[in-house]
């Protein structure tokens, strides 16, 4: 479960000692939501994470920073590459930004907040404010990422987070969670996108809630979903990692499309990928051919996150996290 008061003050935290252009141990570097593109013709990765900056009238505008390493352990950076128009339709903070490539071209999926209250469900929740995820392109991993308009890919009568591309039989989607604050049994959903990205293609359609997981305490009041990454094993089955909070905290788990299609049905793996109060991950093949995952941990306040690293193994049937890497 994330915060934007908690982001903000962690952010705050950290941010004066940073020195644009340094390079940085992983472990020096605060960052939730990691996500990591490996370059494999310039022989660079990019690990993406989110550093707001001051707008024309002073305000607080969200944007995105990269780091460049060429061995995971040594990070070049912050350098921005996105910050949010000040015409968007909301400007606040940026969760999860993630970038692929699509086509020759690179897209940025970013979670654009507002502290502007819409709605309350309940007295003891957070309130309803405005959240969705907004697609951006660029020429280069490294920007600057341009909008295709001023307001986002999910719906607006949606509390949306956490989008991220699939593409499947030459047509794009867009998974996304659909925020538990407003669906107290937090939804992952898919809706189609135009073919250049540009615009979502139809409505969302509902995979599964976040109760559906075994490993979800039965007795929670909400359950959450974060997070969203697919990816094909190596014999063929489609399988999405995500995460919301187990017994034991933050966690990642996995869910398995029993056709093998976006649309599911979804089935879910009954133990965690990952329980130890880290999550938000994503897969990437590094240089030397190692599949890793890379996710937050701890998922606490106070500036505590970093990202960590690890391997994993394709069974072909499953995932399994082995030693960490960094």
């Amino acid at each position: 479960m994330k915060s934007i008061v908690v982001l903000i003050i962690s952010a705050l935290m950290i941010l004066p000692t940073m020195i644009f252009g340094q390079t940085l141990k992983i472990e020096d570097i605060y960052i939730r939501d990691p996500f990591i593109v490996a370059d494999k013709s310039k022989g660079v990765y990019y690990m993406y994470g989110s550093l707001s900056q001051k707008g024309s009238k002073g305000q607080t505008l969200g944007g995105v920073a990269a780091y460049k390493s060429k061995d995971l352990k040594n990070w070049e950076g912050p350098q921005q590459v996105f910050v949010v128009p000040e015409n968007n339709w909301i400007t606040g903070g940026v969760w999860a930004p993630e970038v692929h490539e699509y086509k020759g071209r690179y897209y940025l999926f970013a979670t654009i907040n507002s502290e502007i209250e819409w709605q309350k469900r309940r007295k003891d929740w957070a309130n309803f404010t405005h959240r969705g995820t907004q697609i951006f392109h660029a020429d280069s991993p490294e920007g600057p990422f341009k909008p295709f308009g001023v307001t986002p890919h999910t719906p607006l009568d949606f509390m949306a987070l956490d989008g991220t591309l699939w593409v499947e039989d030459g047509t794009p989607y867009m998974v996304f969670c659909h925020e538990w604050v407003q669906v107290t049994d937090g939804m992952m959903d898919v809706v189609e996108l135009a073919p250049d990205l540009s615009k979502p293609v139809g409505q969302p359609i509902r995979l599964f809630c976040a109760s559906a997981a075994p490993w979800a305490p039965e007795e929670r009041k909400n359950y959450v979903t974060d997070g969203p990454f697919l990816y094909h094993t190596k014999s063929g089955k489609l399988l999405m990692i995500w995460s919301s909070f187990s017994k034991d905290g933050y966690a990642i788990g996995t869910a398995e499309s029993a056709t093998g299609k976006i649309i599911g049905p979804w089935i879910q793996h009954p133990d965690p990928l990952f329980n130890s109060n880290g999550g938000h991950g994503m897969i990437f093949s590094a240089f030397d051919g190692r599949l890793c995952i890379v996710f937050h941990q701890p998922n606490s306040p106070g500036g505590a996150e970093r990202a960590h690293i690890y391997e994993i193994e394709d069974t072909g049937n499953n995932l399994i996290v082995k030693g960490k890497i960094q």
